[in-house]
């Protein structure tokens, strides 16, 4: 792939990157308050400081800013008042950004000449759920901090285990642990590659969600449900393998091009729905002292929607946050049918990456989600 005057995608790729970060930058130098105040810190770093401290806001105002942990305070406050959690703005940026950043990695496939296979895609999913533990990590830090009891991780360094910086530590981990993989593939320490990349990430899910367990075996700050994550999990399976066995006996045609790769993006988008209807709406079911909210754009609206339209004491039956699993599925059994045989045999490389985001999307946030009501933080 050339460019039209021949300069190398991979440099023209670089350049843009270095010269988008040096332009954001020296607007942000010769424009503070309306670029860093009024754009990257009203709605990138601010709502991670919030997220941080387990502030109900956080109030920038001259240059300074004030952590204010009160929804009453909050709304006196004078100033930029940003919440924890993504905005309309911040989520778009992310989409643009997630793009971008896909492409550049389609590029060093390319250089690395890497084959995309269903395998290596297994290979990867320990990542994505060990991007929501991680995430996990940083709201027991939250906890630990609102019960006065201090910080398990210290602040700014914490910020790398909070969206979207994690994204990037996440993308840093997997790109350097498959860059070993393959160097030790190359020179015949390995058979493959795809079995080190796994085990790395297993490695690494395993000790952080022990790690979590440890806590909450060694502190009543951090509570322990296990029902809630296996049912999450337990009906996740159960709709994929339904997904599965409808598609391969009555429409085959589906999920002709993805196989079981399909199969797993319907149960990790499905993680997703059932961990936020659980989360919602019945976590005092399951005598978890802890209320949650929704963070994402679309859940919010999701259960906004319901409340409006739904009669009230059906509401208080089943709650309002069930229309988003019935969501996540069918957006997921729609991604999987869109990618046809043609779209791998075209561009295999871009139709993995593509797969492997949408599946990262589902599984991060529903793998956090769980674990959170899990733990109850």
């Amino acid at each position: 792939m050339d460019l039209p005057d021949g300069l190398d995608p991979t440099r023209a790729w670089l350049a843009a990157f270095l010269g988008g970060v040096a332009v954001i930058s020296a607007a942000a130098i010769a424009f503070p308050r309306q670029v860093y105040d009024g754009f990257l810190w009203r709605y990138f770093w601010g709502p991670v400081d919030a997220d941080a401290h387990g502030a109900s806001c956080v109030v920038r105002s001259d240059g300074t800013t004030e952590r204010l942990y009160s929804q009453s305070a909050c709304a006196a406050a004078d100033g930029i008042a940003v919440t924890p959690g993504y905005t309309t703005v911040s989520t778009i940026s992310y989409a643009v950004v997630l793009v971008f950043m896909l492409l550049g990695v389609l590029l060093l496939l390319r250089r690395l000449d890497i084959r995309m296979t269903p395998r290596f895609y297994v290979a990867l999913v320990p990542f994505m759920l060990l991007g929501g533990a991680l995430r996990v990590v940083e709201d027991t830090n939250v906890a630990f901090l609102r019960a006065d009891a201090g910080m398990l991780l210290p602040y700014p360094p914490v910020a790398l285990i909070i969206s979207p910086f994690i994204y990037f530590v996440m993308f840093a981990l997997t790109l350097a642990t498959l860059i070993v993989a393959i160097a030790l593939s190359r020179r015949g320490v390995l058979d493959a590659y795809e079995p080190f990349v796994g085990g790395v990430g297993v490695v690494s899910l395993f000790g952080t969600v022990g790690w979590l367990l440890y806590i909450s075996a060694t502190s009543e700050i951090v509570g322990f449900f296990p029902a809630i994550a296996m049912i999450t999990l337990g009906v996740a399976t159960l709709v994929a393998g339904l997904f599965w066995w409808a598609s391969q006996r009555y429409a085959p045609f589906i999920n002709e091009g993805t196989g079981y790769v399909g199969a797993l993006i319907v149960w990790g988008h499905t993680v997703d729905g059932v961990a936020n209807v659980l989360s919602l709406d019945w976590t005092g079911a399951f005598g978890v002292g802890v209320t949650y909210g929704s963070k994402h754009v679309v859940n919010e609206a999701t259960v906004r929607i319901t409340e409006s339209l739904q009669p009230a004491w059906l509401s208080a039956s089943i709650g309002t946050a069930w229309p988003f699993l019935f969501i996540k599925i069918a957006a997921a059994v729609f991604v999987v049918w869109v990618f046809n045989d043609e779209i791998f045999e075209e561009s295999p490389r871009y139709a993995y990456l593509l797969l492997i985001a949408i599946l990262a999307v589902g599984l991060g946030p529903g793998t956090r989600d769980m674990l959170r009501a899990t733990l109850a933080i």
